[in-house]
């Protein structure tokens, strides 16, 4: 689904922290996106720019087709077998080496409505000692562990223990639970948000959207402590919240929220050079962002915004400059940008492409390109790149993005009703 309404694709790229870059689309492989003349280029005492990654030639290969909105992609680390969800409600077994799929029997019910249903997959850190396999994914009231006497939907999590194909039997998620479930319910079928990631301390953090709540006022439920729409969750393997959390000793808190004052995060990546959590999430009209995610962090949506309302050049709400109370994203994408809806990240660590190390690849959905982006520093002041676009020929929405244990090559699920998994390899 789209984040209503599609958005045309154009962009301009600008740091929040460092002033306004302009930056315009370029084709793949022929330079970077942003830049003011600052990196030393045209100064001879300066010596060359630093390689941007800009000249890597790869190529595109299709692993398998015919997925149904596919949506979230994970790793076996033991085997290399892919982990393929679609939102209609399938869990799939992609053999990246002959393009085979096994249907995953077990997987839950879900509200396959609008931007609803069987959404992200992560595997537990200590695979295959720990089989557990997590999905995150809309679900109904009346089926919902938590749902009685609610209505509408909303996001749950979700854990079973993968058996794989062996004595003749067919791949399944065995004793498969829901975990933890996000209230309240909402009348809606948009923005559930529901990226899953473990972190390195293994506890596992998910994104929950604010179901469109359009009150854009301090009454919001993203302003709201004590939901958990608009947030993210730190939880513990077994669904709980983590006894860590920045809220646990606040009555008037949600003990599971790690982060709030988000609007739909639908992209999240551990960076393995800090330990950081970044997450890229979707603004109103354009307005969208690539956060570093603190603890007790408030990251200002409605209150703060560098969106404008739909239609309209109308700003939201004044920007995360002007308050001292939230976090300004590291990158964003203002009204007027054509923005960058994401979907899907990465932080690029395979020996594939060496130039790309380090670097944060994520989806976009209207613009349709897989995005690359250069880092450079730590936390809120880090300086975020964004780089030439892949696969902007392709006309692919970017749903979800994976990195290939040991090949290091890329791999990209399409969202499309009859869509491909595609990996980039070296060319």
């Amino acid at each position: 689904m789209t984040d209503i309404p599609d958005r045309i694709n154009r962009r301009t790229a600008i740091r929040a922290a460092g002033g306004f870059v302009g930056a315009t689309a370029l084709p793949t492989l022929s330079g970077c996106l942003g830049g003011n003349g600052g990196d030393g280029s045209d100064d001879p005492d300066e010596g060359p720019p630093p390689d941007d990654g800009a000249d890597v030639d790869y190529a595109v290969e299709t692993v398998a087709e015919g997925f149904e909105n596919p949506w979230g992609l994970a790793f076996l680390p033991d085997d290399g077998r892919l982990l393929v969800t679609e939102r209609p409600g399938r869990l799939s077994l992609l053999d990246p080496a002959d393009g085979t799929v096994e249907a995953i029997a077990g997987a839950p019910e879900v509200f396959a409505e609008g931007q609803g249903g069987l959404l992200d997959v992560a595997v537990h850190p200590d695979y295959p000692d720990d089989a557990r396999v997590y999905l995150t994914y809309s679900a109904s009231a009346a089926d919902s562990p938590a749902g009685d006497g609610a209505s509408g939907a909303t996001t749950h999590v979700g854990a079973g223990r993968l058996a794989l194909d062996g004595d003749g039997r067919t791949p399944a998620l065995d004793g498969f639970e829901a975990l933890f479930v996000a209230e309240p319910f909402r009348d809606t079928n948009l923005h559930f948000g529901s990226r899953a990631t473990f972190g390195p301390d293994g506890a596992l953090f998910v994104t929950v959207g604010d179901r469109r709540d359009t009150d854009f006022g301090p009454d919001h439920v993203s302003q709201d402590r004590s939901n958990e729409l608009g947030a993210t969750l730190r939880l513990t393997p077994d669904g709980d919240a983590h006894p860590d959390n920045p809220f646990v000793d606040d009555p008037d808190a949600a003990d599971a929220i790690y982060s709030y004052g988000h609007r739909n995060p639908q992209a999240m990546a551990v960076r393995r050079e800090t330990n950081a959590l970044w997450q890229c999430e979707h603004g109103e009209e354009d307005g969208d962002e690539i956060n570093v995610i603190e603890r007790g962090g408030n990251y200002g949506w409605p209150i703060a915004s560098e969106a404008c309302r739909y239609g309209t050049d109308d700003p939201v709400a004044p920007g995360h400059d002007e308050r001292d109370d939230v976090i300004a994203p590291v990158h964003y994408w203002p009204c007027g940008s054509g923005g960058f809806p994401p979907s899907g990240a990465v932080f690029y660590d395979g020996d594939a492409f060496p130039k790309w190390r380090g670097d944060l690849f994520a989806g976009t959905l209207a613009a349709r390109y897989l995005g690359r982006f250069t880092v450079d520093g730590d936390g809120r002041d880090a300086t975020v790149t964004e780089r030439d676009p892949l696969l902007d020929d392709r006309e692919w929405r970017m749903r979800a993005v994976a990195v290939e244990p040991g090949s290091g090559h890329i791999y990209v699920a399409v969202d499309d009703g009859d869509a491909p998994v595609a990996r980039i390899v070296p060319a």
